[in-house]
């Protein structure tokens, strides 16, 4: 069953998060043990991030400077694969437009298809580090909606070898994101919307909401997308405060705003941990809240620890 199906099936609100990849070099068996503390929830889906090739330097012993493609957090594919089996789960794996070109993501989705795993979140991805602009790929996608048209091809029998005969169509289920308070590279909020309703269009069939701390601005923006003619389900996502930096960095890294309520408790802590509870409680008053609002779902950013949404969870639904 897909996410679609899933969501169109289901009887209550869907509990669903997502996770890392182990960075190079790790065991597999962190993830099993995040998946172990939230599987007692019966989540509907769990979603695993890709992440794009990083270029870095490195000096050579002979005091030259050596440029080096690396990727930090690879086998998204084969993670989410192994999880599918081990738990009987539903996965979706993240589909880049950045580091990728049409053929690669072709052959991925491919891999995917011989793998039972018929859900895909299509993004754009993050510029290249250093770079203050996203550049594609040599013959990739530069806009989400181009990576969504090309799946949504794919689900017709249409591949990028035209001569291919007797071509199986796919089956793939597409998401896509969405920006409550706007993406930052957007002129304002009515081009970001317009953006969205292109991937809509394209051929996506639900959104998932980048990460925000007040429900009123999901409310908002829910509202916009439905007077735009955007009518998929929008399931909002959550990403629990647990550190005392998060009130610096999470404002920065995904360009969004914290209540003063939120930001204040924070500022208040001495320490991590205090800051963490203070996290576990807001997002649990939040999950309430979105759930009393009929949100078709609530997915977590869990970045690999599962102890806190475990809480939430609980508390929650």
């Amino acid at each position: 069953m897909t996410v679609i199906e899933k969501i169109n099936n289901a009887k209550g609100p869907l509990f669903t998060f997502e996770l890392l990849p182990p960075l190079k070099g790790h065991s597999i068996e962190r993830t099993y043990a995040a998946i172990d503390r939230l599987i007692e929830f019966e989540p509907a889906y769990i979603n695993f991030t890709s992440h794009r090739n990083e270029t870095i330097f490195r000096e050579r012993t002979d005091g030259l400077i050596e440029k080096r493609v690396v990727r930090l957090r690879p086998g998204t594919i084969a993670l989410a694969a192994a999880v599918k089996y081990k738990y009987n789960v539903p996965v979706v794996p993240h589909i880049l437009c950045g580091g990728f070109n049409k053929e690669e993501t072709e052959n991925v989705l491919i891999e995917m298809r011989f793998l039972g795993i018929d859900d895909v979140l299509a993004l754009r991805g993050d510029p290249q580090k250093g770079s203050r602009t996203f550049i594609p790929e040599k013959n990739g996608h530069t806009y989400t909606y181009e990576l969504v048209q090309q799946i949504a091809d794919m689900n017709k029998g249409k591949y990028l070898e035209e001569n291919l005969e007797n071509a199986d169509p796919t089956n793939f289920c597409i998401g896509v994101a969405g920006y409550p308070e706007k993406h930052f590279e957007s002129a304002n909020r009515q081009v970001d919307l317009e953006n969205l309703k292109r991937k809509i269009d394209a051929g996506a069939s639900y959104i998932v909401t980048q990460m925000f701390f007040d429900s009123n601005r999901f409310c908002r923006f829910r509202d916009e997308c439905r007077k735009m003619g955007i009518i998929v389900p929008i399931i909002p996502g959550i990403k629990p405060i647990s550190a005392l930096n998060d009130i610096k960095l999470l404002p920065q890294t995904f360009h969004i705003d914290l209540p003063n309520d939120l930001y204040s408790a924070v500022q208040k802590c001495k320490s991590d941990g205090e800051a963490r509870e203070v996290g576990i409680e807001w997002a649990a008053n939040q999950s309430k809240e979105l759930i009393k609002l009929g949100v078709p779902g609530i997915h977590y950013y869990t970045l690999g620890r599962s102890d806190n949404i475990a809480r939430i969870v609980k508390a929650s639904f």
